[in-house]
């Protein structure tokens, strides 16, 4: 079995195929190293308070399995249970996150409406004044979720799927996907030489389109930008994770004091790593008037990552309509938070050839039958 892709999903996936399953004759193959892709690159929020059902079940199934996952790996993911807080500013935002809240709260995930006093309570820094640019007239918060290392999930997944005998090849870049007669999938072609399979996981997120493509599989998915940037170090001053969906800017402090700032897509597709300047310079200026004791400090880098939306914004878990084939990719801007979750159910469809019931309604199937689940109606950016 070969699993395309060396981030968080394609490693999770190969330890839970050896843990769960019993099957070790895997091999991970990642063109560059390992988490140098999405899994490297992203702001490291977690959350689970997603509005419809199917995302609601994918997203606490990952949070259950975060709670426990440096003791399942033995290895510390630096798991920080910080709390995430969506900022409403309109009329619309709290119509919509109440609408969230008390769907999430017949399905047993904590989430709670705070007054804009409360909000100031929970994160000082935050500017609630009714002359603010961007007035703020109220809160959803999510205890529970808050950030972890994306480094470390990457390296406690290879090093624990290692020791069970997975094979995980580095520097090894896929070239062609070769079928037998019948159009079942037989091995992939690489950098480095041919691998035989009967089975073939893909799990590239903004780069799948390319290699489903060696397989004459179309994929409803668009490749964009999205940027994120670090600020100097500084005390720990920011207790929380805060974002806001209708200026398109969120913000934490990691571990070593630095501002974690993340931003919108770019509005072009493009498999650049980069991103317009436009975009950091919209989010910064939000950022600046949200919590403006942030205006005088510095920027120490930036960088971008390519997230794959689908259509409705929802994720593709699914078997292909080439035998032996399985693509796990259309996460978008929420793929660091679905790691663990994703991992294990796409370990189970693999397995099986069958789906899991958290993940039964992310076919490709879905956007031919129109039964889609519009998580882009659901927030105005997907993270």
């Amino acid at each position: 079995m070969v699993i395309i892709g060396g981030g968080g999903h394609g490693l999770g996936a190969a330890y839970y195929l050896a843990k769960e399953h019993g099957i070790t004759n895997v091999a991970v193959i990642e063109k560059g190293w390992l988490g140098g892709g999405n899994t490297g690159r992203n702001t490291t929020i977690i959350r689970s308070n997603y509005l419809y059902e199917e995302s609601m079940h994918i997203y606490e199934h990952s949070m259950k399995l975060w709670e426990g996952l440096s003791q399942e790996l033995n290895y510390n993911v630096m798991y920080s249970p910080r709390g995430v807080m969506m900022l409403s500013h309109n009329i619309h935002d709290q119509q919509s996150f109440k609408r969230h809240i008390h769907a999430n709260r017949l399905y047993g995930i904590d989430n709670e409406w705070l007054t804009p006093e409360q909000a100031k309570a929970y994160c000082p820094p935050l500017d609630i004044s009714a002359s603010a640019r961007y007035p703020i007239n109220g809160a959803a918060l999510q205890r529970r979720g808050g950030t972890a290392r994306h480094d470390a999930v990457a390296w406690g997944y290879a090093r624990a799927a290692s020791d069970r005998g997975v094979h995980i090849i580095q520097n090894c870049e896929v070239t062609g996907i070769r079928r037998g007669p019948d159009g079942r999938v037989t091995g992939v072609e690489t950098s480095r030489g041919f691998i035989g399979a009967k089975k073939v996981a893909v799990s590239a997120a903004g780069h799948t389109t390319t290699i489903m493509k060696m397989a004459d599989v179309r994929v409803p998915l668009q490749s964009s930008p999205l940027q994120a940037l670090v600020s100097e170090p500084l005390k720990p001053i920011f207790p929380c994770v805060v974002m806001s969906n209708t200026v398109h800017a969120y913000i934490s402090q990691s571990d070593k004091g630095e501002l974690v700032i993340g931003a919108g897509t770019d509005q072009y597709n493009s498999y650049s790593q980069t991103g317009g300047l436009q975009i950091i310079t919209h989010t910064l200026d939000a950022i600046c008037e949200l919590f403006p004791m942030f205006r005088r400090v510095k920027m120490m880098r930036q960088w971008g990552g390519i997230v794959d939306n689908t259509p409705d914004r929802s994720a593709i878990q699914s078997k292909t309509p080439v035998p032996g084939l399985y693509v796990n990719c259309g996460w978008g801007t929420g793929g660091f938070k679905a790691t663990p979750g994703s991992a294990n159910l796409f370990a189970h469809l693999i397995a099986r050839d069958e789906p899991h019931k958290f993940n039964a309604g992310l076919t490709l199937e879905r956007f031919r039958s129109g039964r889609l689940i519009d998580e882009a109606a659901a927030a105005a950016v997907a993270h």
